[in-house]
């Protein structure tokens, strides 16, 4: 790690560091000078594609679940974070804007991931929303311009020590607006943060391993979320899910787990067209079902997924039960089987398993 990593290291841990009792890494922290999500806003396109340093923290997170010719499967992750120590933007080291990448990539063996830490106003890192593109360091999310909308279609590049992937996404389908048009509540207490997705990418490329380069074809979903407190500071983690069905329907999850009450539980179903269904807490219930020991945790890896208003009722497991990413605020982060009232596969994410 260079000295100029060192230094964004240092400066994204001192902005989260004294408030690591509120919510998983800082996210419950008070948003004192920064703007807050708040309902009726029209999200607006390419803009919102695009980054808003008066909200606090911000990302810009991809899964696909592969295959390749002989049906082995595989899964691929891309985030870029955004997180600021003020409400602006400056040129050069003046920024107050931090940047995070995080790469991943899931065989039904092997996790590989990687980390990435830039700091704004250099070049190093960085969003622009019309021609869009994402990026830090080498890797990067950019638009191809092949449709009405930048997200449209997407080329996606990552490198890690021993792995990458070099992908082209195609939309099959519509942005989905989350939540409330787009304003999506975190917590009893009303934390929210503005969140859309793209979840119908075809995709199609290679990538590099150990043993060779493998073509692979699937399903991605390109998440987009930015508030300033979305969680509230008794919120300890969440677990969230993103499914394709074989049906052609889709369903995003989550529940926000808090050491004071019950989880907080929020769903949107998605029909094969692109219309959205949200649901509010409660109408979703995630039970874990099965653990694994990962990196001296005890994590959850097969849940029971339920939204009976949906009629869905299914098992998701993990290909994978080892894919920890090991990094900054670590996580588990893998691609999932459904079986049960449904047949498919995923996604989940599951933060805040500490060490035993």
């Amino acid at each position: 790690m260079n000295v100029r990593s060192l230094c964004t290291l240092a400066l994204m841990l001192s902005l989260t560091a004294p408030a690591q009792a509120q919510g998983f890494a800082g996210l419950g922290t008070e948003a004192e000078g920064f703007a807050v999500p708040a309902p009726g806003r029209a999200l607006r396109f390419a803009e919102d594609h695009g980054p808003h340093p008066q909200y606090r923290i911000e990302w810009w997170y991809l899964t696909a679940n592969l295959s390749d010719v002989d049906g082995r499967e595989y899964g691929i992750q891309w985030t870029l974070f955004r997180s600021a120590l003020a409400p602006e933007e400056r040129d050069g080291w003046q920024s107050p804007q931090l940047w995070m990448g995080h790469a991943g990539l899931t065989t039904p063996d092997t996790h590989f991931y990687a980390e990435r830490l830039a700091r704004g106003g250099i070049g190093q890192a960085g969003v622009i929303a019309d021609p869009f593109e994402a990026f830090i360091d080498n890797w990067s999310l950019t638009s191809l311009g092949t449709g009405d909308d930048a997200f449209d279609g997407l080329s996606v590049t990552a490198t890690g020590a021993e792995f990458g992937y070099d992908l082209e996404l195609r939309a099959a389908g519509p942005l989905v607006l989350q939540g409330d048009q787009g304003f999506s509540v975190k917590s009893a207490a009303g934390q929210a943060s503005y969140y859309y997705s793209q979840p119908f990418l075809e995709v199609s490329g290679t990538l590099s391993l150990p043993e060779g380069e493998v073509a692979v074809t699937g399903l991605g979903w390109l998440d987009r979320e930015w508030s300033s407190q979305p969680l509230s500071e008794t919120q300890t983690g969440w677990d969230w899910v993103s499914l394709h069905f074989d049906t052609g329907e889709k369903l995003m999850g989550f529940r926000l787990r808090d050491r004071q009450s019950a989880p907080f539980t929020s769903a949107t179903w998605i029909n094969a067209d692109g219309t959205p269904t949200p649901f509010t807490d409660g109408a979703l219930t995630l039970t874990p079902l099965s653990e694994t020991d990962v990196e001296n945790r005890t994590v959850p890896t097969s849940w029971r997924v339920e939204l009976p208003e949906k009629s869905v009722d299914v098992q998701i497991t993990a290909v994978n039960p080892q894919s920890w990413m090991a990094v900054s605020f670590p996580y588990w982060e893998g691609p999932v089987r459904i079986t049960g009232s449904h047949g498919g596969r995923g996604y989940l994410e599951m933060t805040g398993y500490g060490p035993r």
